[in-house]
């Protein structure tokens, strides 16, 4: 028996699969920027601390980065009750990914941060900038400009992993998509347009990305006009 397409049913609830998809690139922007700043915080810390706190930092990398996202999240959602602790599932999939993503990105911008010329360090020594000086006006810079397409990348790996919070009763994109799916038994169909709107949106996240870093950080400067001319 063939199988017969009907795309109606899917198409009459593509708006409410955008506003899941808006959620969608809620999750992915914040995990991503709260995981930039436990990034930047562990690359840091793993170039420029003590060796107590490089090997801790190293303990939370290589537990974060070698066991499933889905698994860190089933914990915190799942196990926490255990303890006393129960959190909503859209707050347990952002620490989860949150947790997640800074430890990935401590990576990324430790690359970064090994990238940044020595002499420029020295010479905000020199100048008297404070190390939290240095790191907003020199390191930080320097890592976007050498890291910011892994970065791009990143977050578009963000958005697509944000899918999971389906399994935990969030309504983004893909839950949205459970949801349609199982009232109108139009599963194939449903899901043909789920990942074109997946495609859309991280084509779209990624030339935006990329053309906001071409024009922020690799605009050339105009050359300063000599006092003496």
């Amino acid at each position: 028996m063939s199988y017969q397409f009907d795309f109606g049913p899917a198409f009459g609830s593509v708006r409410y699969l955008i506003r899941g998809a808006g959620l969608t690139l809620v999750i992915a922007f914040v995990s991503f920027w709260l995981g930039a700043v436990i990034g930047l915080l562990g690359a840091l810390g793993k170039t420029r601390g003590g060796a107590s706190l490089r090997r801790a930092i190293d303990g939370y990398v290589v537990f974060m980065t070698n066991t499933p996202a889905l698994v860190q999240v089933y914990f915190i959602f799942y196990g926490l009750p255990s303890v006393g602790i129960t959190l909503a599932p859209l707050t347990a999939v952002l620490i989860g990914l949150v947790l997640n993503s800074g430890a990935y990105l401590t990576e990324i911008i430790r690359a970064g941060v090994l990238s940044v010329p020595k002499s420029e360090l020295e010479a905000t020594e020199a100048i008297g900038l404070t190390r939290l000086q240095s790191v907003r006006y020199v390191v930080i810079p320097h890592v976007l400009r050498t890291v910011y397409g892994p970065l791009v990348n990143f977050f578009v790996l963000l958005v697509l992993g944000s899918s999971m919070a389906a399994l935990f009763g969030v309504e983004e994109l893909t839950g949205r998509a459970i949801n349609i799916s199982t009232t109108n038994l139009r599963t194939i169909e449903t899901f043909i347009i789920v990942a074109l709107i997946y495609v859309a949106l991280t084509l779209c996240a990624q030339l935006a990305l990329t053309a906001a870093g071409r024009r922020s950080l690799y605009r050339a400067r105009p050359a300063k006009r000599s006092a003496y001319v």
